[in-house]
């Protein structure tokens, strides 16, 4: 059985194997979860002003789950971006725990009906509340520095014609730990072929024009389910979009052991 798990690696890659399983085993799991985010992003829509999709240049989603604490940081560095042409929207995953967060009229904050720990509905739950050219993700305990989207919306919009403007851009992490010191930098150019073995995309750095296959995966993942949707999303996107990753570290990312949806240990 050596050399079929060798071969099947070397023509699909470990990743692409995973996710073809977890589509079989765990295909089942995004029916209900599928009806659970069209049911939620219609009632949620009902409750921002006027009921309409508030329209932006960039519609920023950040998923919280009972992390307070952090939740506020990272609202203020997105509410602190140079592009100020955005609109935040709040998804909360049933946690019930936010705080007091700044009074920005960009800002909307909503709460599933129920927890349901599923990272990529929430998102698309935030994704279908928002009307924008572009949208960006940011977790609760990470935090962007105030250039992030104008560096990301700088390639974006590009009009030299002399290359091909992408569809989606990630820029480098600076990854640190709870307490502030700096792990490493993560800045890996993007690569659909190392993409088949490395887990290195991550919706945290990520910006991409608004189509309708950005949507994340509704499979229910355990904790030791591999790949995340945050890999799937990118690497299917890639598929049909063009990808670029820009060396320019924007994002700060806590390497986080206590992480809700991620064990750091399997990483």
């Amino acid at each position: 059985m050596g050399w079929v798990k060798r071969h099947l690696r070397a023509t699909f890659g470990w990743l692409p194997l995973e996710e073809l399983r977890n589509k079989i085993l765990l295909g089942h799991t995004a029916v209900g979860l599928y009806r659970f985010e069209r049911a939620e992003a219609a009632r949620l829509l009902a409750t921002l002003p006027g009921g309409v999709k508030p329209r932006a240049l960039v519609a920023t989603v950040i998923l919280t789950y009972r992390r307070p604490d952090v939740l506020r940081r990272a609202v203020e560095s997105v509410l602190a971006q140079t592009v100020t042409d955005q609109v935040v929207i709040v998804v909360d995953d049933g946690g019930g725990q936010i705080p007091e967060l700044p009074a920005d009229p960009r800002m909307h904050v909503v709460s599933l009906r129920r927890n349901i720990n599923v990272p990529g509905v929430g998102r698309n739950v935030g994704i279908r509340l928002a009307d924008s050219q572009f949208v960006a993700f940011l977790d609760d305990d990470n935090c962007w520095q105030p250039h992030h989207l104008q560096t990301a919306l700088a390639r974006l919009q590009d009009e030299d014609a002399s290359r091909p403007r992408p569809d989606a851009v990630y820029t480098a992490m600076r990854r640190v730990t709870p307490d502030g010191r700096q792990h490493d930098v993560l800045s890996v150019p993007f690569d659909r072929k190392l993409a088949w073995d490395r887990c290195f995309l991550d919706p945290n750095p990520l910006v991409a024009r608004r189509l309708p296959d950005l949507m994340f995966s509704r499979l229910r993942r355990s904790t030791t389910v591999a790949p995340k949707e945050d890999w799937e999303l990118i690497y299917r996107f890639s598929r049909r979009h063009r990808v670029e990753h820009i060396p320019e570290p924007t994002v700060d990312y806590v390497i986080n052991p206590n992480s809700y949806w991620t064990a750091w240990e399997l990483t």
